[in-house]
């Protein structure tokens, strides 16, 4: 109880501090406490079961895998899962002030993280090393180029942004016939299945009117982050 009142007690405004994104209309900060209640709830329960499911994952795969490179990579993947869902935590429900600007890039440098560590577990199992090393310099170096934008230059290029997540998150289909006869049946269908669902919220994310817009949208990320979960498990429990 003691959250949900300090979360009420939160006076939003637009911060006046970063005028030129507030006229772009790209930065919304003045939720009303419901709907920071409601953003707050998906966040606090997607950082429990993210520590419960990543602890059950490092152990699975401490067993299961059969290199040290790809207990690494499960460990990159876990690590960037966890650290994304603490940072969007800490970003959307802080209160508005510069900090929640700073806040901001780190929060979108994260996710410029999650989605090469989401990658690293997949592209360390191909059978073709080759075109496993190559994607995985190639997703590593446009999410260092990402993190560089976000941190050198925030609240610019936000449509660019956007871009670059979905082109990274899809990049994969470039090495379809590589990937699909590497990992399991299973884990294919999740990684697609945890991409639509990270493309199809961005309408959410983007729809800045509509009411608990961003708690919609934090939703679909967990169900994203969810099967790309249960298709890391898969490639650990099947192929390991």
């Amino acid at each position: 109880m003691r959250f949900l009142r300090v979360l009420k007690s939160f006076r939003l405004r637009e911060p006046e501090y970063v005028p030129f994104v507030t006229r772009s209309g790209l930065v919304r900060w003045d939720y009303d406490p419901h709907e920071i209640i409601a953003d707050g709830i998906v966040h606090l329960l997607g950082i429990a079961l993210s520590v419960i499911a990543v602890l059950v994952l490092l152990a699975l795969a401490a067993i299961y895998a059969t290199t040290t490179a790809q207990l690494v990579s499960v460990a990159v993947y876990a690590a960037g899962l966890v650290a994304m869902l603490a940072i969007s935590a800490s970003y959307n429900l802080w209160p508005v002030s510069p900090a929640k600007w700073v806040l901001r890039s780190v929060d979108h440098s994260a996710i410029f993280v999650l989605i090469a560590a989401t990658y690293t577990p997949f592209l360390a199992k191909l059978h073709d090393g080759f075109i496993g090393a190559a994607l995985l310099i190639g997703v590593w170096s446009v999410a260092i180029l990402g993190i560089g934008l976000k941190i050198l230059m925030p609240g610019r290029f936000e449509k660019l942004s956007i871009g670059l997540y979905l082109a990274m998150g899809w990049s994969g289909v470039v090495a379809y016939d590589s990937l699909s006869s590497s990992l399991p049946s299973t884990t294919m269908w999740f990684i697609c299945a945890g991409g639509a669902l990270y493309t199809f919220g961005v309408i959410f994310h983007a729809w800045q009117r509509l009411r608990f817009q961003n708690a919609i949208w934090h939703s679909f990320v967990l169900a994203a982050a969810a099967c790309h979960y249960m298709a890391v498990l898969a490639l650990v429990l099947v192929s390991g």
